[in-house]
């Protein structure tokens, strides 16, 4: 969104082509120069035009505060924050100056100089929209969404027509499901600046909560037109496609998204989810390894690496991936995927020194580890038995509640059958699994391969 500053300074030229201040050659020459400049966006050359700026007009006020909000818009922070501090040393502490301060702070991100310039805007007007937007920023980037939303409405008491106040107001109302809030304030936005593309992006958002997707469509394809370079709008076009049932659409959305944005994980994820869902799996395992390059930190990318290469009975490959993801979130699910690549390559010598490991974690960090089912079956891979143990494991399966705990648990009895040679009784869990409505976990579909 343009900037309340940049919109100051254009009724500031307007003022100074209007008479408002004293005429001369000069001065029609500068303002007329700074006009043109300006509506050509040429930042650097308006501020290289304040070097020639007629005597007449040297200290006028709006026009020093459209110097430093020049200065401002190329990060020049120190010299714009130079021109405050020579108004407020003159005497000058009005609004339009403790204004620029408080959005020189800002854009120097210094806590300190934000939290001073905002309490001088509040003591002296509560409801100043300036501060109160700061403070909603502030709030909304704690994820604290009513509080911020609180500050946008204050915003909003003194400039109904605040853009950044409604902007802020459509959003957190969207975040905390006021949908219909949330709609009628990004329409409000969208009267005042019809070519504000996110009001756009975001109530395609609204549409898509309703499942009304074409409707979603619609509205982003706007936000597009307006912005056909922003990456983001590209990735939510193919999810209400995807979800309209318009792969081919889908697919492209997202390839644009990446052609836009190759360094950003998200456009592979979506794409590869696809690719996935289509056995595409050589493209897929493409876009999954993008994934763990532009953000390692992303442990599902490795986990789904993992499974495409176990399904492909790569079992070193897979064990690396799967490896990488328990290394960022450890769960008892990746180490007998571990313990199953082993086995699989009849490495029972890795697979029991493996199991060590995490039975001697576990049991540091639970003095009752022993009795739960993870290390029951951790036991079971690492000793490839007892019968005994077998036997307690089948019967407190039965016993567990959670349906999507009990659906992972018999995926990893199962596959141990398999790895053992008893296809009959792996077929068994496996196919309760399939049976099963709504499946939340991954190794639903590992069930699905194991019974082909």
């Amino acid at each position: 969104m343009k900037t309340k500053v940049f919109l100051v300074s254009l009724i500031m030229i307007f003022a100074i082509n209007s008479g408002a201040f004293t005429i001369s050659a000069q001065t029609i020459s500068f303002a007329e120069k700074l006009q043109v400049l300006l509506e050509k966006n040429d930042i650097e050359g308006a501020i290289k035009l304040y070097d020639n700026i007629p005597e007449n007009l040297a200290e006028d006020t709006d026009l020093k505060l459209l110097h430093a909000s020049l200065l401002i818009s190329v990060h020049r922070l120190n010299e714009a924050g130079a021109i405050t501090k020579s108004l407020k040393e003159s005497g000058n502490n009005s609004k339009d100056v403790l204004e620029m301060d408080a959005t020189i702070a800002v854009a120097s991100g210094n806590k300190g100089a934000i939290n001073s310039a905002v309490n001088a805007l509040i003591s002296s007007d509560p409801y100043n929209a300036v501060a109160n937007n700061i403070l909603g920023n502030q709030q909304a980037l704690k994820k604290k969404y009513k509080t911020a939303l609180g500050y946008y409405k204050k915003a909003l008491i003194r400039d109904k027509t605040n853009e950044e106040a409604l902007f802020g107001c459509g959003q957190m109302n969207y975040y905390i499901g006021n949908l219909q809030d949330s709609k009628t304030y990004f329409e409000l936005l969208l009267k005042l600046r019809p070519d504000e593309s996110q009001a756009y992006l975001y109530l395609g958002k609204l549409e898509a909560e309703n499942e009304s997707y074409l409707e979603a469509i619609k509205y982003v394809k706007q936000a597009i037109k307006l912005n056909p370079n922003n990456s983001d709008y590209w990735i939510d076009l193919g999810q209400y496609q995807r979800s309209s049932g318009k792969f081919d659409e889908a697919e492209k959305s997202w390839s644009k998204a990446i052609e836009l944005a190759p360094d950003y994980f998200l456009g592979y994820t979506y794409r590869a989810g696809l690719y996935d869902e289509q056995n595409r799996i050589e493209e897929a395992l493409k876009d999954y390894h993008k994934i763990v390059e532009t953000n390692p930190k992303y442990y599902f990318a490795f986990e789904e690496i993992g499974i495409l290469e176990f399904h492909m009975e790569n079992w070193a490959v897979a064990r690396e991936y799967f490896m990488k993801a328990n290394s960022i979130n450890p769960s008892i699910a990746y180490q007998l995927m571990v313990l199953a690549t082993f086995l699989k390559e009849k490495n029972t010598f890795e697979a029991k020194k493996y199991a060590d490991i995490f039975i001697k974690e576990g049991n540091k960090k639970d003095m009752n580890f022993s009795k739960t089912q993870d290390y029951n079956l951790l036991r079971l891979y690492k000793d490839q038995g007892p019968v005994m143990l077998e036997n307690t494991i089948a019967k407190e399966l039965e016993k567990e509640q959670n349906k999507n705990k009990r659906g992972k648990l018999m995926y990893y009895f199962g596959l141990y059958y398999e790895i053992k040679n008893h296809p009959e009784i792996a077929a068994e869990y496996y196919n309760k699994i399939t049976n099963m409505q709504s499946p939340m976990f991954y190794e639903y579909r590992l069930a699905e391969w194991g019974i082909k």
